[in-house]
């Protein structure tokens, strides 16, 4: 038996250079549109608190709204300080018109 949920989001509610929240089994996630395409990360800051979402997008670049610290959508990797702690990515699949997002199941790790 799966533990995964997933989620599908029309394609056309992500612009290019834009971002959507949402809530998948739980988890807050942040889906960004590049013209590289579409990625998934957990929505909340490894750092402290706070909703990327309400950040900065630039290029493959994620920048947290609270201490400015940068992750790359792409992987989740850390891409500045103060954070040190990478963000959990999640696979994205596009099936015709929507990108669906797919989460492994439980909790996620709070800040």
């Amino acid at each position: 038996m799966s533990n995964n949920a997933s989620l599908a989001i029309p394609l056309t509610a992500i612009a290019e250079g834009k971002m959507h929240s949402c809530t998948i089994a739980g988890r807050e996630i942040v889906l960004c549109r590049t013209k590289d395409g579409i990625f998934a990360l957990d929505n909340i800051c490894s750092h402290a608190y706070a909703r990327l979402s309400e950040g900065r997008l630039r290029g493959t670049r994620l920048i947290c709204p609270l201490h400015g610290a940068a992750f790359d959508i792409r992987s989740g990797a850390v891409l500045g300080a103060p954070a040190t702690r990478p963000l959990s990515s999640h696979p994205v699949r596009i099936d015709g018109p929507n990108a669906v997002i797919c989460v492994a199941g439980g909790e996620p790790n709070p800040a």
